[in-house]
């Protein structure tokens, strides 16, 4: 009884350090990985201040991949839209 008590804790032991061993060659689990900065690009246009002509050229920019981020009112006539891609 004794030589499987002294079996099971070896095993266990074997188990621990081949576990530990995994760890140390992976590296830490959430380790920060350097990342590049992020780039983008910016695209001002300038709109009719209509509600179907903003729409239209909203849903194409959109579907373009570029997301809107700022809406400035310039000369106060014509609507500027800033996107963000």
């Amino acid at each position: 009884m004794q030589n499987a008590r002294f079996s099971v804790a070896w095993g266990i032991a074997g188990v621990s350090l081949g576990v530990l061993g995994f760890l140390l060659f992976m590296g830490p689990p959430f380790a920060a990985k350097a990342q590049e900065p992020k780039r983008f690009q910016y695209k001002i246009i300038e709109v009719l201040p209509d509600t179907q002509n903003m729409q239209t050229k909203l849903n194409e920019f959109g579907a373009n991949g570029w997301e809107l981020v700022a809406v400035s009112m310039g000369d106060m006539t014509e609507p500027r839209l800033i996107f963000k891609k």
